[in-house]
């Protein structure tokens, strides 16, 4: 009998085992394998779309890129190369599903055509900016070559500042008066307009402004050309007054026959008129706030608060009222420890003033009535518009008066002060700018008592800031207050609030003596502008408050001697010039009112 050829069961059993050992072997070492297939004399670059990245990937295994294209122009190709990708580079991208076998297969055909195609879009593209780079710099370097060409003319092209002429020299405030003259301005450019055959420049000096036409040589030399906004000049000319139809400042216009650049200002990405725009942040203005100044508005209010202040200073020296100039660094507080500046004076504490009323007082019986004019310091953590860590107080103490005489001060001086204002030419101009709505208040103020107040708060339905009704003994929040006041429309005189609310040395109200003969003058959209008192005038009382308030008496014994040595009835007030200037010029905040404004935070420039 024949030996059978079929293999035995433990053979087939061997064989399976064989080819299943084989099986998994090569699964294993699948990523191996295809790199055995792969050309060694190209690079292999790695795509993943779930996983790679094309911005920080490098085709290596472990980093590999998210896209083929992205993969292709990585190798740099020069666009005379073969689009087909598979000569420059094999691409190997990730299988589905595969993250953990981390198999790779090469790109399949379709995925091929659609890169070839992608590759021909990148190279239109390239090839596109290349030609548009080529025009753009033979453009460049023929409007540089004309720009020289220019400059070498324009060296050869000098005026002279003749010494035989006759000019005044003046500022520019003066010249609608030198009409016909030579004269002779330094200033600032604010804005020019370069044409074909004339330049008008705005020239400001810090007086006033003034048009110059340039014309002929004047607008052909390296000056003309290097001109820019904010430049310093030099400008020699005849005054003559505008053509009938045609404005300029002043009515006058300056034809130069001579000018120079004294100070050139850059021009560029470093122009001024790039540097601030109406869009400009807030906190990049207050940075600028030395260019910002330069700007008409700012201009403006700088010059309203000047004459605000001489319109003040007038109407005290009218009144026989005498100015003095009270320290800044103390060592006693006015309106209380929770706003002080602290520093350290030669080892000891002090404070930056809160107030100068205390010193005020003891000048009374020297000087008689007497106000100051200089910077407070608040250390509020507030960032309302109308709050400022240092401000401009103005401060008055007048002698033998009754609370009404003060209210009646009070109405007289700022009626007057804005009087003065809108009779002065420049003034009047710039309110009527700023403020076009602007009236003069009416006489005589609204006086409100503080309890009145509470009660048209209650009934008008304006809340405390938790949503509650106002009752007596609050202190009226800003908002509420400002709420209260805009809606009546016109200055009020809050007067007669809570002993308990106000400072310690204003003088009990006789027929309620928990309430003060004191007052708070409010102005539509600003708020208070001035808080005043009468002062305590008893001894007794005045040391009763000090024990009331915490406050020991022996710092103050300077204070505490009006009471001592001839004390009489007096009073006065404080008022915030930014404040007031908020209000005359309609500004939305103080900060635009003061020359670098001081707030929570910012202390620069």
């Amino acid at each position: 009998m024949a030996e059978s050829t079929q293999p035995t069961i433990a053979e087939q059993a061997q064989d399976v085992a064989s080819k299943l050992a084989t099986t998994v072997a090569e699964t294993l070492n699948f990523g191996d394998k295809v790199k055995d297939d792969i050309r060694s004399d190209l690079p292999v670059l790695y795509i993943d779309e779930k996983a790679g990245s094309d911005s920080t990937g490098s085709g290596a295994e472990l980093s590999p890129f998210a896209t083929p294209l992205t993969a292709y122009q990585s190798i740099k190709p020069s666009t005379e190369s073969d689009p087909n990708p598979s000569s420059v580079a094999t691409f190997l991208v990730r299988k589905a599903d595969s993250v953990e076998r981390n198999e790779w297969v090469e790109i399949s055909a379709s995925a091929k055509k659609k890169l070839v195609k992608s590759i021909g879009g990148w190279r239109k593209s390239e090839a596109k900016l290349a030609a548009e780079g080529d025009r753009l710099a033979k453009e460049k370097a023929a409007q540089e070559e004309k720009e020289k060409k220019r400059r070498e003319e324009a060296k050869s092209i000098i005026l002279v500042d003749d010494p035989s002429k006759e000019s005044k020299k003046t500022k520019i405030y003066a010249v609608p008066e030198l009409v016909g003259t030579r004269v002779r301005i330094q200033g600032w450019v604010h804005r020019f307009r370069p044409q074909k055959t004339n330049y008008f420049i705005v020239v400001r000096d810090g007086t006033a402004m003034l048009q110059c036409i340039l014309t002929g040589d004047a607008i052909k030399t390296i000056d003309a050309l290097d001109l820019t906004t904010e430049s310093t000049v030099e400008l020699v000319g005849t005054i003559e007054k505008v053509k009938e139809g045609q404005t300029a400042p002043g009515g006058v216009e300056l034809m130069v026959d001579y000018w120079k650049i004294i100070g050139k200002a850059p021009g560029g990405s470093e122009a001024f008129e790039g540097r601030l725009s109406v869009d400009t942040d807030a906190s990049i203005r207050a940075d600028l706030r030395h260019l910002e100044l330069r700007g008409e508005t700012a201009t403006s209010v700088m010059r309203v608060r000047a004459l605000l202040l001489r319109a003040f200073r007038d109407s005290f020296y009218k009144r026989k009222i005498t100015e003095v100039t009270p320290p800044c660094m103390v060592q006693t507080s006015v309106e209380g420890g929770s706003t002080l500046f602290e520093f350290d004076y030669y080892g000891a504490p002090a404070y930056l003033t809160q107030s100068s009323q205390l010193y005020l007082e003891t000048v009374l019986p020297s000087l008689g009535d007497v106000y100051c004019i200089q910077e407070s310091f608040r250390a509020e953590k507030s960032l309302t518009r109308r709050h400022l860590s240092e401000y401009t107080h103005l401060e008055a103490e007048l002698v033998f008066i009754q609370f009404k005489d003060l209210l009646d001060h009070l109405e007289d001086m700022i009626c007057e002060v804005v009087d003065t204002l809108l009779a002065d030419p420049v003034s009047a101009e710039i309110i009527k700018t700023l403020n076009p709505e602007f009236t003069p208040p009416s006489r005589p103020f609204m006086r409100m008592d503080y309890r009145d107040a509470i009660k048209y708060l209650s009934e008008h339905g304006i809340k405390k800031e938790d949503g509650e009704d106002h009752v007596v003994g609050d202190d009226i929040a800003e908002a509420a207050e400002r709420k209260m006041t805009d809606q009546i429309n016109r200055p009020i005189m809050l007067i007669h609030f809570p002993k308990l609310l106000k400072a310690f040395y204003m003088q009990p109200l006789g027929e309620a003596p928990d309430f003060t003969e004191s007052v708070d003058v409010l102005m539509p959209n600003v708020g208070e502008v001035v808080g005043g008192s009468m002062r305590i005038t008893d001894y007794d009382t005045l040391m009763a408050a000090y024990k009331r308030e915490g406050i020991p008496s022996d710092p103050y014994y300077w204070f505490t001697d009006q009471r001592k040595y001839g004390t009489t009835e007096h009073g006065g007030y404080g008022l915030g010039v930014e404040r007031f200037l908020a209000w005359l010029l309609n500004r939305w905040t103080v900060r635009e009112c003061s020359l670098y404004p001081r707030w929570m935070g910012r202390a620069t420039p």
